[in-house]
């Protein structure tokens, strides 16, 4: 009894709290080769940042923010218990620096540093991170901090992690370098990789995050690479970083000996794009509806000269009606209506090459509230005098609306989006107006000229493609 009470003194908390997951998986097509405990949700610790990373590009990539825009160092991220950069409050860094110090050191401080830039709060952060992960399909996973620091209901599973390093490595290759870095500057100094053991150790390793608390024990999400084959394996609840290690190389092993050697790569669809709870409250896709309404209709003033002038208006309500009839208006004898010589103001002789004017349709009437109006109006034939109800031409189908598929970091970016999205979607977008809007944050792209259904088509066509969209009201 006294040995078994000497054995729970001596043995630390993170081995008899960390209960063990594993899953092994081909990168290049999802398989899954091996699992244990999978789905057993835990304690995730510092792999939660591989999440807090990835929507960091993906906020550069979409123009929210860029590598070189200067965070100030909030006292909520400052205070982050270790492994820190060792930000100071009120400090500013680039972002750049912070996600080196986030991906190789697995500094607490700067993946809050992270999440606040981006969305303004961590708490804010975290609900992105959470609707991110839902859409990547991690299913059993709920984020509440950036960095991973034990929390309650801060959990995740060996599946659910692997899914997440499988995004990382192919949704954004050109920043997957980072994770294999030995070491970096991380701008206030030069920091090691808290994985670099792992590393230098295992051929063809090259990633991806290490993760460590009391409650979680030792994890990692690994991947290695060897000649024409992908492999990651994740483990839960390591005892140590050296048992954690020769774990996670003997799932490596088993991996490559059960993935084939030939097959067709199939890279993870990209999750849907959320945007920032600054600038996007509810997701993508949200239409903004302008208060345009006119509060007072004016009445047009009158041509000078023109008080007595009959005014021509228009017949036909339904737009098409009104095209069909431009299109046959040449095919058919149009009658004019005749008006006494003397109402008739003096003609100049044409000159031979003016081009006769078109002649007035038949189903256009003189319409005038004045004197002179009911005097023309007893000169009219007696097939005119037999008048029709007019109104003017529908503008319910105006072309006032438009889209917005993003904002970039450059013009250049934002024009090669659009030439790309129209090439994509030239049903809907067909006529449209391409135009780069240069605001604060960055580029917009956006599509111009479109009717409110045309818009509304456009924008949930894209959307079904994983492309972010949202409407742009008249005005």
């Amino acid at each position: 009894m006294i040995a078994f009470m000497w054995l729970l003194v001596v043995v630390p908390v993170s081995v008899r709290a960390a209960p063990y997951a594993a899953m092994v998986m081909d990168a290049r097509t999802g398989e899954v080769l091996h699992s244990a405990n999978a789905d057993t949700r835990l304690h995730p610790a510092s792999l939660t940042k591989m999440m807090t990373l990835y929507i960091a590009f993906q906020a550069i990539e979409r123009g929210e923010i860029s590598l070189d825009t200067k965070v100030r160092v909030s006292r909520n991220a400052a205070a982050e218990p270790p492994s820190k950069l060792g930000l100071r409050a009120g400090q500013k860094i680039k972002l750049r620096y912070l996600i080196r110090a986030a991906a190789v050191k697995s500094a607490n401080d700067a993946a809050t540093a992270i999440g606040e830039a981006i969305s303004g709060s961590e708490a804010a952060f975290a609900r992105r991170m959470n609707r991110t992960a839902k859409s990547m399909g991690m299913t059993r996973t709920t984020f509440k901090n950036a960095n991973g620091l034990t929390r309650s209901g801060h959990l995740s599973t060996a599946r659910d992690m692997t899914i997440l390093g499988r995004h990382v490595l192919y949704d954004y290759p050109q920043y997957y370098n980072l994770f294999s870095r030995q070491s970096t500057d991380a701008g206030m100094r030069t920091v090691n990789n808290t994985n670099r053991r792992f590393l230098q150790q295992y051929r063809g390793a090259d990633g991806i995050k290490t993760g460590y608390t009391r409650a979680a024990g030792f994890n990692l999400v690994a991947s290695a690479e060897r000649g024409r084959e992908r492999v990651i394996a994740t483990v839960f609840g390591g005892r140590s970083t050296a048992t954690r290690n020769a774990k996670v190389a003997e799932l490596l092993d088993l991996g490559f000996r059960r993935a084939p050697s030939r097959v067709a790569l199939r890279k993870p669809s990209k999750p849907t794009y959320f945007g920032s709870d600054k600038s996007t409250k509810g997701g993508a896709g949200k239409t903004i509806r302008l208060v345009t309404a006119v509060k007072k209709s004016l009445r047009p003033q009158a041509r000078p000269g023109s008080a007595n002038a009959p005014v021509l208006v228009a017949v036909k309500d339904d737009i098409n009606d009104a095209l069909k009839e431009a299109l046959t208006e040449g095919k058919k004898p149009i009658a004019v209506a005749a008006l006494p010589k003397e109402d008739l103001p003096p003609v100049k002789q044409a000159d031979a090459k003016t081009p006769s004017p078109r002649m007035r349709p038949s189903n256009l009437v003189l319409a005038g509230t004045g004197k002179q109006d009911q005097e023309n109006e007893t000169t009219l034939t007696s097939e005119d005098q037999q008048r029709e109800v007019v109104t003017r031409l529908s503008t319910s189908g105006g072309r006032h609306w438009g889209i917005n598929v993003g904002r970039y970091p450059s013009h250049y970016a934002a024009e090669k989006v659009l030439v790309k999205t129209a090439l994509a979607e030239m049903a809907t977008l067909e006529g449209s107006l391409r135009k780069v809007v240069n605001r604060k944050g960055g580029f917009d792209a956006n599509f111009m000229g479109l009717t409110r259904e045309k818009a509304d088509l456009a924008c949930r066509r894209l959307q079904a493609r994983q492309t972010t969209c949202f409407m742009i009201g008249p005005g």
